[in-house]
């Protein structure tokens, strides 16, 4: 089942869902059911209901499609936010996005070190050591705490970062936690997750290596923005092939890039469960899988510019465009 947040115009939010190609307003459909209300105006709600809840939202999508129940399609709803994530941690699951993107950073803002890079490579046939993850990378899942608050959504145009003249998109996975955990198994972890969206980590990379060598880690390049999907799918409909999706990217109409989610280090279950290691997670909490390898400019070579429009797809899950600002 997929789902999203709409505005009605009443002013009212409702959680819509999709069923037959229409998008149903839950509002509406439970309007005499005050103890669905939670899960008809909260995505998170919604998908910590489980089966239960999708049950009774499946006959009532079953009685709606005899009775013509009011819908909420394009035009009656308008769509926001799915939720508000509490938080976002961005983890970097794939080998192969890290190598290629040390390469093309390497061509363009550190021009005397690629030659050295290079010739390796050419007389080893293997990535240079420096090109491939800290010994770290290998033990355990790493990730970096971004903004929460900086999130858009489908449809928006993104702020660009003023001190920005390399502005860069990347295609990955969000998953969505909808049930608290702590020191939680793989298995635990992966039952917690509710449902999977479409995410875009903006980065401005001429300001990413000063920052990612300060004793810290990114700030200021990755916390201008990121965007998720308006449309949320069920955790259920895609984690059990999450590492075989297909995914695109498109700058104004024009393919960019085609990839897999094949190739992860760890899997969403082990992901989690590390997040959840000697510290709580909520629900609400939203954690991304890194870059799909070749879905970002480090890797293709496709820069975006002021007023491109960059749209991501992933099959099975959906879609996600937004606009870059002026500068």
């Amino acid at each position: 089942m997929k789902l999203r947040l709409v505005e009605l115009s009443s002013g009212e939010r409702s959680v819509a869902v999709l069923h037959r190609e229409r998008w149903y307003a839950l509002r509406t459909l439970f309007a005499e059911s005050a103890d669905m209300a939670p899960c008809t105006s909260d995505v998170i709600e919604f998908l910590a209901g489980g089966e239960c809840i999708r049950d009774r939202v499946e006959a009532a999508l079953a009685r709606a499609d005899s009775a013509g129940a009011n819908v909420a399609d394009e035009g009656e709803a308008h769509v926001v936010l799915p939720f508000q994530p509490v938080s976002f941690r961005d983890f970097m699951l794939f080998e192969r996005h890290v190598i290629n993107a040390g390469r093309g950073y390497a061509k363009r803002f550190l021009p005397k070190l690629w030659p050295v890079l290079s010739l390796y490579e050419k007389i080893l046939r293997k990535p240079h050591p420096k090109l491939r993850p800290k010994p770290l990378w290998y033990e355990h899942p790493i990730y970096y705490v971004g903004s929460h608050v900086n999130m858009f959504t489908e449809g928006d145009t993104i702020p660009w970062p003023g001190t920005c003249a390399a502005l860069d998109y990347e295609l990955e996975l969000g998953v969505i936690v909808t049930k608290p955990l702590y020191n939680a198994t793989p298995e635990e972890a992966l039952d917690a997750v509710g449902g999977v969206v479409v995410l875009n980590d903006f980065s401005a990379r001429d300001n990413q290596l000063a920052e990612m060598t300060s004793g810290f880690g990114p700030v200021k390049c990755k916390n201008f923005a990121n965007s998720i999907s308006s449309v949320v799918a069920e955790a259920g409909d895609v984690l059990p092939r999450i590492d075989a999706l297909s995914v695109r990217v498109e700058i104004n109409g024009a393919t960019v890039a085609e990839s897999t989610t094949a190739g992860m280090r760890y899997s969403i279950g082990e992901m989690v469960a590390y997040a959840s290691r000697d510290e709580k997670v909520l629900p609400g909490e939203l954690m991304g899988t890194g870059t799909v390898p070749g879905c970002c400019a480090l890797e293709n070579g496709h820069w975006l510019r002021p007023g491109d429009t960059i749209a991501l797809h992933v099959d099975g899950v959906g879609s996600l465009t937004n606009r870059a600002g002026t500068t």
